[in-house]
């Protein structure tokens, strides 16, 4: 696969305008993914991913552009494939043992990290939500949500650390070179073009 499929781009076309807050570009934006074959909860997954890294509000308020612009739909005699929805971990897993595991297979095995020491619960809570909550759920591939999350840090901006550290992951979990000269060209193309 040399060159981003359409979802793709449509994933990172939609958590760009949602981090940024530009829920106009983000209607249109998901208009064209949902004629394009993403489902509703992909797109709804997608938007629960972002709160993540671009926190509540963003999300909030993307996931009610999608709504809407779905009930819209629908009322238009537009038929949304409804798709897949994932199912939530079992009560009985340690959620702190099985982030660590995600993360490990993720990133490799590594050093704790300096916040990690400083502030435990801070890790804890990454473990706990971010690797074991939300990779756990099966509509979006763990490449998926890496093209997510690459593309709400480089919106976000002065987070060279965590991009550089996911754009790893991303790679780990294939993205290959040829599509990370893409998504840097489409992750331009959308930041000069919001303003």
């Amino acid at each position: 696969m040399a060159n981003l499929d359409n979802k793709q781009v449509n994933l990172i076309t939609t958590a760009v305008y949602a981090t940024l807050g530009n829920l106009e570009h983000l209607k249109i934006a998901f208009a064209k993914a949902l004629d394009e074959g993403m489902t509703i909860n992909e797109a709804k997954e997608a938007m629960l991913h972002v709160y993540a890294y671009a926190g509540f509000p963003r999300s909030i308020n993307a996931t009610n552009v999608l709504r809407v612009l779905i009930d819209d739909r629908a009322a238009a005699g537009e038929k949304d494939t409804q798709g897949v929805a994932s199912s939530e971990l079992s009560a009985n897993i340690d959620k702190n043992k099985y982030g660590e595991e995600v993360r490990t297979s993720l990133t490799g095995p590594r050093p704790q990290p300096a916040y990690a020491k400083f502030s435990p619960a801070l890790d804890d809570f990454l473990k706990e939500h971010l690797f074991a909550d939300l990779f756990s759920r099966e509509t979006l591939t763990k490449l998926e949500r890496e093209l997510i999350t690459i593309s709400v840090l480089a919106a976000l901006q002065n987070v060279p650390a965590q991009l550089e550290t996911h754009m790893k992951i991303a790679q780990s979990v294939g993205l290959t070179d040829e599509q990370v000269t893409a998504f840097n060209k489409t992750i331009f193309e959308l930041l000069t073009n919001d303003n």
